[in-house]
């Protein structure tokens, strides 16, 4: 199989599926939310759509699941991996987002 299209391949799998291919100027971690947060809003998980939602708003629980202060089965964990500049990147980034 030829890099090129073992690359492609790759690419499509991992922005593809999403829609979010235009998404390569996130911030660092952002495109990692879209695992299990959808990116459209026909789509439906257990993990609510972050896409387009106000940026403080999800600041404010980025944080929150970071301090300990809102419960989490994962997001506790994935919060305290960013910084607080992360996050707020990461959050104004999502807000940007309305697909």
């Amino acid at each position: 199989m030829p890099v090129r299209f073992l690359f492609a391949a790759v690419m499509v799998c991992a922005f593809g599926h999403s829609g979010w291919a235009a998404g390569l100027d996130a911030p660092a971690g952002a495109l990692s939310c879209s695992g299990c947060h959808p990116a459209s809003a026909n789509v439906q998980t257990p993990a609510p759509r972050i896409a387009g939602r106000n940026a403080g708003d999800l600041v404010t629980a980025l944080l929150a699941f970071k301090s300990g202060k809102t419960p989490a089965t994962i997001m506790d964990r994935v919060a305290k991996g960013f910084t607080d500049d992360e996050i707020r990147a990461i959050a104004s980034w999502y807000a940007e987002r309305r697909e």
